[in-house]
């Protein structure tokens, strides 16, 4: 991720957190207590989060101590200790809620990803996250994503023209919205791929006839009109299945023979991980 955006985020969630100060904290612990905590594991999954957690710990106080015994995308279990971090009492408990959040939140959705990934293996499909992710962490969320094993799509409407229906009712047909593309591309010479969405094989077959994009997206077909579209595309084009699918039809829609699967449910309904920060 890079270090700029982290850092940004680090910034402004510890003032919406810690405002004008943590005056629990303040009043109840005497200035300059030194204490040792450990993050404690509650529940078995993937976990992520843990190079995030080095940057807070170390932007809200860089005199404090972190020895980490578990890394970014490891498989843990209910007991297992994270990392321990030692230094002023009042340093860790302003990083505490924000360390927490953010592992929680990173390590759920690692592991639901994780859990796809093993569901797709023996495959050559692979698995996308999408853009349903919390205004604000996207990068948080995609980078977990990562580390679970599955795979970013694109990160925003900026890095990639993706022509969905409504873009191609809006511009009267495929063959309009893939030539308005390309003459968008040429008059700003950016530098996209295109990826276009289909709803049934009639509109795969208008793609292929009018071709200049770079992947098909498969959206809400059925097992075998998903097969059907595969055997059409032939190769083509890289092929991507949405749209209903989840951990329990994962590998069988990737039976279907389609490049990715893109699932929303990595990210927008994901239970956190629960882990805690306790005082040693």
């Amino acid at each position: 991720m890079e270090k700029e955006l982290v850092k940004q985020f680090i910034i402004s969630s510890l003032a919406e957190d810690v405002g004008d100060g943590d005056h629990t904290s303040l009043s109840s612990i005497p200035q300059g207590t030194q204490g040792k905590a450990r993050l404690l594991i509650k529940e078995n999954g993937i976990l992520a989060g843990v190079d995030l957690a080095k940057d807070i710990f170390a932007t809200v106080d860089p005199e404090l101590k972190l020895e980490i015994f578990i890394i970014d995308g490891t498989l843990v279990k209910v007991g297992d200790v994270a990392l321990t971090v030692f230094g002023s009492v009042h340093s860790i408990l302003k990083a505490e809620r924000l360390v927490l959040n953010t592992m929680q939140r990173m390590s759920g959705i690692a592991t639901v990803t994780n859990l796809v990934v093993k569901q797709l293996e023996g495959t050559s499909t692979k698995v996308l996250d999408t853009r349903k992710t919390t205004p604000g962490i996207r990068f948080l969320e995609k980078w977990a994503v990562l580390i679970g094993g599955g795979v970013n799509h694109r990160f925003g409407l900026y890095d990639m023209i993706l022509i969905k229906d409504n873009h191609v009712d809006y511009a009267g047909g495929i063959k309009n919205a893939i030539v308005n593309a390309h003459n968008y591309l040429k008059q700003t010479g950016k530098n996209l791929q295109i990826e276009i969405e289909t709803r049934n094989l009639d509109e795969v077959k208008q793609v292929i006839d009018v071709g200049g994009i770079d992947r098909i997206m498969l959206d809400n077909f059925s097992f075998e009109n998903l097969r059907q579209a595969v055997k059409l595309i032939n190769g083509q084009f890289v092929t991507e299945a949405s749209g209903g699918i989840t951990l329990e039809n994962a590998h069988d829609y990737a039976l279907c023979g389609v490049n990715y699967i893109s699932m929303g449910a990595l990210t927008h309904s994901v239970k956190s991980l629960d882990m805690s920060l306790k005082a040693m």
